[in-house]
């Protein structure tokens, strides 16, 4: 099985929300920052492997994580990705959200709809598809998986989306290019600060509802 659809010079993949995701219905969402979360991008010994601090001195505050002001129909608990905004919330509690930037898919891939987290992965293994290695022949040489490691497009932490008991091939996940956080660079995967997607892995478990809104 193929781990993501998504790496720094993967291609447009479209139509895919049409085949694995049933519309979801338009959350009305307002939010406003109230509590900052600079002070948590530091060092992180995780393991074998040793994250290094995040200089967020150049980055867009609206990109980091903070808690926010809510207000939509999703449950507490819910993750609910507006690609629009560049932004995933974590519905926290009633009027409250924990925000993330992220980064989105490019024009032509971008996917919307429901789906469940069916399988969670620490510095997960990263297997580039067919498609990959035709528009970057480099891939080939992953062609039998790339191990985790700070060098991994999957990045620390991976959220694997399923509809039922089928892997939709789209993922929740780090990045080795911080960069690209704010952006629409991807495959269709939603990408996250590499300390954020491990904050958001710690927060929700297997069957965490995600709902990714259109436009």
């Amino acid at each position: 099985m193929q781990n993501d659809l998504d790496s720094a010079a993967s291609p447009d993949i479209g139509g895919l929300s049409r085949r694995f995701f049933v519309l979801a219905a338009p959350a009305v969402l307002t939010a406003a920052c109230t509590t900052a979360g600079t002070g948590s991008y530091g060092v992180v010994n995780d393991g074998r492997i040793t994250m290094p601090a995040m200089d967020t001195t150049g980055i867009d505050p609206r990109w980091l994580r903070q808690t926010v002001e809510y207000r939509g129909s999703e449950a507490v608990g819910t993750i609910v990705v507006r690609p629009s905004e560049r932004h995933l919330y974590l519905v926290t509690g009633r009027g409250t959200a924990m925000r993330y930037g992220v980064g989105v898919g490019r024009q032509g891939a971008l996917w919307h709809g429901r789906a469940t987290i069916g399988r969670k992965g620490q510095w997960p293994n990263w297997t580039p598809t067919a498609n990959m290695i035709r528009y970057d022949p480099r891939n080939a040489r992953y062609a039998g998986g790339m191990p985790g490691g700070l060098g991994n497009p999957l990045g620390a932490r991976a959220l694997y989306l399923y509809r039922g008991n089928r892997d939709t091939m789209y993922r929740l996940h780090g990045t080795n290019v911080p960069s690209s956080i704010g952006t629409a660079v991807s495959s269709g995967c939603i990408r996250l600060f590499n300390h954020d997607i491990i904050d958001l892995h710690d927060r929700v478990r297997i069957g965490t509802p995600v709902v990714v809104i259109p436009g």
